[in-house]
């Protein structure tokens, strides 16, 4: 089942600070909706282990994420798979672009696909696709209330 996403995001901070943000392992792994663990592999590559719900389906995801077409402070491409064990897997990816506000803040735009396989995709592609853009919008959430909460102690 393949699925595709987009969405923007007003930060009230400037785009280095978001960029830096967005490469920080320990900021993501708190952003990230039931991340477990996030390690830093290079300046491109990292392992996770994040726990989602679907439906009646809840999965262990073990995986790798890669960065590439880095242009800091532009933005990026974010790549990676899962494996969820007997719920199925998981792999995707999304084109991250930062611009300046004239305020002063950063607009970030995502676009991202995905694809699933297993009982995960036997749910029903409503539910999954629901669940996804609300992990989507969990994490945006999640990265722009801490982007500002550091770049307010940052400015302090």
């Amino acid at each position: 089942m393949a699925l595709e996403m987009n969405g923007t995001y007003e930060l009230p901070v400037p785009r280095e600070r978001v960029w830096a943000a967005l490469n920080d392992p320990e900021m993501l792994k708190r952003c990230i909706p039931g991340c477990e663990e996030l390690e830093k592999l290079s300046d491109t590559e990292f392992r996770a282990v994040a726990v989602a719900k679907v439906g009646p389906v809840k999965a262990r995801f073990k995986g790798n994420v890669t960065l590439s077409d880095l242009s800091p402070p532009e933005g990026y491409r974010i790549s990676g798979q899962g494996d969820g064990g007997i719920a199925g897997f998981a792999k995707g990816g999304a084109v991250v672009r930062l611009e300046p506000t004239e305020a002063g803040g950063t607009s970030l735009y995502y676009e991202a696909e995905a694809q699933i396989g297993g009982k995960l995709a036997q749910i029903g592609q409503r539910l999954v696709a629901g669940t996804a853009k609300k992990l989507a919008d969990e994490f945006f959430a999640n990265f722009a209330k801490a982007a500002g909460e550091e770049g307010s102690v940052a400015a302090a």
